[in-house]
């Protein structure tokens, strides 16, 4: 009755473009413009109080942990509350921290421990409001596959821009003034969701019945019960395991190693804006093109991914590699919509929550094992080597998900919309 729910509001709701919905693709554009600007500040600001490589992604890791480690449990939450309030709510707790982490910066008492725990909370706070955002894009929006498409573009153009913003901050003011500027990106996204209008879930998708904890409980087995029930779903995340750990999780490591060794930082920034532009470019696909059978659209656009670490790992040029890293980037953004889109079309409302938290969490469990798997792969085998596994791997991945029926075959939701 949920999904029903979503449907019928739908298909009364504008396409795309609404005042509600420009308020959320604002409010992720610019949540997305402060995270990719915090990795430069914190790199920037422990260096600067003599912290090495090591404390920087300790911090970073910190974040990370908590996230993965509990935005499952988010997810029952989202699925029980508002989402639009626990994300405004994460999105000031967020506002908080980093104003604390521009305070220590700027009067220069830096303990890591402190930026360690202030990254912890950050995760938490992430991890409540992630799993919201996949219920939002279809409750605002008719057309689920181009509002996916409009937030991957502006998501695409911030991450672009959120380092080259951050690098001239740190110039013109110090890393505090980066996470001062962080800070006031979830301060307006939170302003954003503040004047969003969602429309009402039915009213027992998110009854609680029993004592709280039992409910939770209940909710989490539920929860797993409906992932289990879609093989599209779960054979999808578990093929995706697998990209984590031998083709994403290595690729980005040590290519940034071997193209800052062999051609300067200079080269490995052409790089990144080349991977940038081609999921502006993804997006912008993903925007146009309707296909009847997502997946298998997607998985087709993931083979594209093949030639960035095949390119460092064979050891061509710059312009090469950056050819590499436009293709690999559409193909990433176009796979990512596709992805998106199915999970909250086929999903019903009152359980999307839970499932996109297992997603997310499923997705980004296995990345920080590749990244510490890729560094003694290098040593033993060689960095080449191992790049060009992760190649051959990525192809591996996209035909195995084109060899699963449920995969392959599944029609979306929306199919009689669909281009033929």
């Amino acid at each position: 009755m949920a999904a029903r729910h979503v449907r019928d509001h739908t298909a009364t709701a504008p396409a795309v473009w609404s005042r509600d919905f420009a308020l959320f693709f604002v409010a992720r554009a610019v949540a997305r413009l402060g995270d990719t600007m915090l990795p430069v500040a914190l790199a920037a600001g422990l260096l600067e109080h003599g912290y090495g490589a090591g404390a920087v992604g300790l911090a970073m890791a910190a974040t990370a942990a908590a996230f993965a480690g509990l935005v499952v449990f988010g997810g029952v939450v989202a699925d029980r509350f508002s989402t639009r309030r626990l994300m405004i709510g994460a999105d000031l707790v967020r506002l908080g921290t980093q104003s604390v982490a521009a305070g220590l910066f700027f009067t220069g008492h830096v303990v890591l421990w402190q930026i360690c725990a202030v990254g912890v909370v950050n995760g938490v706070a992430g991890a409540v409001f992630q799993p919201g955002v996949a219920s939002t894009v279809p409750r605002l929006a008719a057309d689920v596959q181009g509002a996916n498409g409009a937030i991957r573009i502006a998501e695409s153009a911030a991450q672009l821009a959120g380092p080259a913003v951050a690098g001239v901050l740190v110039g013109l003011a110090s890393p505090g003034g980066v996470f001062a500027a962080h800070a006031t990106t979830y301060a307006l996204s939170a302003l954003c969701l503040l004047l969003l209008r969602l429309p009402p879930l039915p009213a027992g998708a998110r009854t609680a019945t029993g004592s709280a904890l039992r409910a939770f409980r209940a909710d989490l087995v539920d929860g797993w019960r409906e992932f289990r029930s879609r093989t599209w779903l779960w054979g999808v995340i578990a093929v995706w395991c697998l990209y984590m750990i031998a083709v994403w999780g290595p690729t980005v490591p040590l290519v940034a190693a071997e193209v800052v060794r062999d051609h300067g930082p200079g080269a490995y920034g052409l790089v990144n804006s080349a991977l940038g532009a081609g999921t502006v470019l993804g997006g912008l696909l993903a925007f146009r093109l309707r296909p009847r059978r997502m997946l298998r659209a997607g998985a087709f656009a993931l083979f594209a991914f093949f030639g960035f670490p095949a390119a460092v790992g064979t050891g061509l040029g710059v312009a090469a590699t950056a050819a590499g890293a436009a293709l690999a980037g559409a193909g990433l953004s176009f796979w990512g919509v596709m992805w998106a889109t199915t999970v909250q079309t086929q999903v019903p409302a009152d359980t999307l929550n839970r499932i996109h938290a297992y997603d997310v969490a499923g997705s980004l469990a296995m990345m920080p094992v590749g990244q510490a798997l890729a560094g003694p792969a290098a040593g033993a085998l060689g960095a080449g080597r191992v790049l060009l596994t992760a190649a051959a791997v990525s192809l591996a991945v996209a035909a195995m998900m084109l060899a699963i029926p449920a995969i392959r075959d599944l029609v979306r939701a929306d199919a009689s919309t669909a281009a033929h």
